[in-house]
Formats: structure tokens, sequence, C-alpha cells
């Protein structure tokens, strides 16, 4: 997939808690492919547990990710932060959905949530974003950011 590929689809606001994976389809397929194929980048030396992910933003372009390890672990970078750093250094920074996929089919840790809750398209709206998780077995879980971050700290916390 190329990263400019419009699946802008996958973002549509209708896409809520309960209804998401039905809404997706086809969309959420190609996500999905693209963050298994980021995985296979993945340096993973000490947990060996490899992750890829692969962002879409609001222009409908896919940003992917893997984990990056270090021996001196918090300097360690998740394969969703990868994935979201690119993006805003590309000059994206409208984040609509985000695929992640690993062995077990892991949610994005604390971290990558309030990244994600940074970056989304709709601010205060993270009912909206669409996180799909997927394992090794093609099983796959959805949902929003909401639902995985349901307070999450926002600009408007800073005033």
């Amino acid at each position: 997939m190329s990263e400019s590929e419009d699946l802008t689809g996958l973002g549509d606001p209708s896409l809520r808690s309960g209804q998401a994976l039905s809404g997706l389809g086809f969309l959420a397929d190609r996500l999905v492919a693209a963050a298994r194929t980021a995985r296979e980048q993945a340096y993973a030396p000490y947990s060996r547990f490899p992750v890829g992910a692969a962002l879409l933003t609001a222009s409908g372009e896919v940003f992917t990710g893997a984990n990056v390890e270090n021996a001196a672990y918090p300097s360690s970078m998740c394969a969703e932060r990868v994935a979201v750093f690119k993006a805003v250094t590309a000059g994206q920074c409208d984040l609509r959905a985000i695929a992640v996929v690993s062995e077990t089919g892991a949610t994005p840790c604390g971290a990558c949530r309030q990244v994600l809750q940074e970056f989304n398209a709709q601010p205060g709206q993270a009912d909206q974003f669409v996180v799909i998780v997927a394992n090794t077995h093609e099983e796959r879980q959805v949902f929003t950011l909401a639902e995985l971050l349901p307070a999450g700290f926002t600009a408007e916390k800073l005033l």
C-alpha cells in the first residue's frame, strides 16, 4: 500500500463504538495488512515482541511504524508512536485511525494512547478515532480511542 493511498472512509465520523468493525470492512483489512508488513521491520531483540502499526491521516495518507527497542529500555519506542511521529514530521497532524498488529493483539500502551489523543483529528471527540488491534492469527478487535483512554489529557486542561 502506498503511503498516499486514499483510505479516508476509515475515519468516517459515523463509525462508533460497537459498530466500528462492521463499518470498516475492506479499509480495515488494508490498514491491518500495512501494519502486518510494518511489523516485519521491528527491532525487538530484548522482548521478542515485534509490533507493527499503520496510521491513517485525515488526508488519506497511511504512515507505518514498528517498535524499536534499546538495551536501555526507556529509550525504546513503540510502533504506534513511530507511525505518529512520522506522520507529524511529514506535516500530517490530523489522525483518523490506527491498526496495530502483534502476536497477541495487544492494545496500545498508555503513552501511545495519550499521543494518539494529542493528534486526534477531532479534538475532544476521541469516540470518533478508530483503533484496530489484530493478532497473528487474523483475529481483531476494534475500539474507539475514548474506550481505551476515557479521560485523556487534552490541551484544554492546561488552561
